[in-house]
């Protein structure tokens, strides 16, 4: 009867790659790259698409406890899971195929992509050396401006503000008119996140973010008031919209696409988004006006999508030859086309336009918490976004925000 059962189930077709991912975006171009690489090799790859990003991370999880994993994956969450998986044998270490043939498929990558993917020497996470993942397009996250509503104010369109103070007088000019400040989709944490420690390593150095995530450095430190005062300054000024920290960035998106708000905070993926919504929108791209200009001012970029390698898998081989295949410069030119995503391979930015080219710019300052020698507490960041959602509501003091974060701190170290 055992044989019988077993022989009766569907076997597991070698040329056929199974891919997951939550790309909702870029699914009809994955099934038409899928096709070309038939053409070319015989073999089938299979775009499966779960959405939103939440339920596919759940997916991902349970399939992994399950050792049932795709030949093909990403993983959506902070390095410690990322480094969970591979320190559990589901994920292929593509180290000697990176560096095979003089690393010249590791060298065709932008470093902050591969760095994202990449554990070093002595990492906290206890992982062997090596790269995990295969980048296929990188981002970065930077503030944006509605040109025609600067000119309206009275502002040069060309020239975005450069210092914070100079950030902040253009509230006054915004006050009592048809549209808003400051949108993003700041009800999500990891927003706020990304803005304030831009902000925090520019008023007091990454080497002192990095001592305060390792307690060396207190939350109540002078120079943390003065990131967490911020964001009062900026409702203070009425630059930022009335309900930001109850906003998704869906919303915010929509908002600042229908010419409604003068700035917006979001990611390089908004170029493909705000193309569908109003193809005629005229907007520029600029780093966060800086606070301390002594030091440099950092935004939060790197590898944008990745996708692992299953090691269980029984095509592995074949899998590393279809993700080598998606990276390379001919078809990162047509996903970087087709989706209005920056591409991961730096030797495809030739037929890169607008505001694309200002959000690549930016790859020059970006850093992100998945490539740092340590990483914060999710519950340290849970505490700091939400104390900083209060402060936007006036319902604490900056001061008291990094008190109850450093309280908080303490309990979690």
């Amino acid at each position: 009867m055992f044989f019988l059962f077993t022989s009766c189930q569907p076997k597991q077709n070698e040329n056929t790659i199974i891919v997951w991912h939550w790309m909702t975006d870029r699914q009809p171009v994955f099934e038409e790259l899928s096709k070309i690489y038939y053409q070319k090799t015989g073999i089938t790859v299979r775009f499966e698409l779960y959405a939103p990003s939440e339920a596919y991370a759940q997916k991902v999880r349970s399939a992994a406890q399950g050792r049932n994993l795709p030949d093909i994956f990403g993983i959506l969450g902070e390095k410690r899971e990322f480094a969970s998986f591979i320190k559990a044998n589901l994920i292929l270490d593509l180290t000697p195929y990176m560096e095979k043939d003089f690393s010249n498929w590791k060298n065709s990558f932008f470093p902050e992509a591969i760095m994202v993917n990449e554990f070093k020497k002595n990492n906290t996470y206890g992982v062997k050396p090596g790269v995990y993942g295969v980048p296929i397009d990188v981002m970065t996250i930077q503030l944006l401006y509605n040109k025609k509503l600067f000119e309206k104010i009275g502002l040069d369109p060309e020239k975005p503000p450069q210092d914070f103070d100079e950030f902040l007088k253009i509230g006054e000019k915004i006050n009592d008119k048809d549209f808003l400040g400051l949108v993003s989709g700041w009800s999500e944490i990891w927003l706020i996140e990304c803005f304030l420690t831009s902000y925090a390593i520019n008023i007091m150095g990454y080497e002192k973010v990095i001592d305060t995530i390792k307690g060396k450095v207190s939350y109540t430190d002078s120079d943390w008031i003065k990131v967490f005062e911020l964001f009062q300054k900026m409702r203070e000024a009425k630059l930022l919209s009335n309900d930001i920290v109850g906003m998704v960035n869906k919303t915010a998106e929509q908002i600042f696409a229908n010419n409604k708000a003068l700035f917006a905070f979001n990611g390089s993926w908004c170029v493909n988004v705000y193309k569908t919504m109003n193809p005629k929108l005229e907007y520029g791209v600029f780093l966060p006006p800086k606070v301390n200009k002594d030091n440099p001012m950092v935004i939060r970029g790197g590898a944008g999508s990745s996708f692992m390698v299953n090691s269980a898998s029984t095509k592995k081989e074949k899998a590393i030859e279809f993700l080598r295949w998606l990276t390379e410069t001919e078809q990162q030119i047509y996903l970087a086309k087709a989706t209005n995503n920056l591409p991961a391979n730096k030797y495809s930015l030739k037929e890169l336009l607008g505001p694309l080219v200002d959000f690549l710019k930016g790859m020059e300052y970006a850093t992100h918490p998945n490539i740092w020698e340590i990483r914060e507490k999710a519950e340290v960041i849970e505490a700091i976004g939400s104390g900083v959602q209060l402060i936007i509501l006036g319902k604490k003091s900056a001061k008291e925000v990094a008190e109850e974060v450093q309280r908080i701190k303490e309990r979690n170290f």
